[in-house]
C-alpha cells in the first residue's frame, strides 16, 4: 500500500493525483515548487519501477513541467530527483524566474521556507484547475 514519506507530508500540500503520481506543492511561497511521487510501495530508485511506470513517471514529469512553465511564466524549469533527505522516489518540478529569491543558484537550503497563505494556495489551485485536465484528479481541499 502506498504511503507518503512523513517528511513530504510535513513539507508539502496535497494537490491531487495523476494516473501514477501524487502531485504535491512544496509549502514555500518563494517558488512555485511541485513534487511528484509515484504511488507505489517502497520505491526508492527510478529503476525499481517497472518499464510502464518508468514511462508514465517521465511522461507525467515532462507534461507537468511544460504546463507549469506556461502557467507560471518560468524562465527555466528545474527538474530533479535527488532523494538524499527523503529516500522515497520523488521528482521536484520547480518554476524558476530570474527575479526569484534564489536565482540563479539552487533553491535548496537557500532561504527558510515561507509558508503559503490560504489565499495563495487557493489561487494556485485555481490556476491548476484551468490547465490540469484529463486523467488528473484534484484532492479535496
Amino acid at each position: 500500500m502506498f504511503a507518503l514519506d512523513s517528511r513530504l507530508q510535513q513539507d508539502t500540500l496535497p494537490i491531487g493525483d495523476f494516473p501514477l503520481c501524487r502531485l504535491l506543492l512544496m509549502n514555500d511561497a518563494h517558488y512555485p515548487w511541485f513534487v511528484l511521487v509515484p504511488r507505489r510501495e517502497e520505491v526508492v530508485e527510478l529503476f525499481q519501477l517497472d518499464a510502464e511506470d518508468q514511462r508514465a513517471f517521465w511522461q507525467e514529469t515532462t507534461e507537468l513541467a511544460e504546463t507549469l512553465k506556461d502557467t507560471f511564466g518560468a524562465d527555466k524549469m528545474n527538474v530533479a530527483a535527488l532523494g538524499n533527505q527523503v529516500a522515497q522516489l520523488h521528482m521536484h518540478v520547480i518554476v524558476r524566474r530570474r527575479d526569484d529569491a534564489a536565482w540563479p543558484t539552487p533553491v535548496w537550503g537557500r532561504h527558510p521556507a515561507k509558508p503559503y497563505t490560504d489565499a495563495q494556495i487557493a489561487a494556485i489551485r485555481d490556476k491548476l484547475r484551468l490547465v490540469l485536465t484529463g486523467d488528473f484528479r484534484f484532492m479535496e481541499e
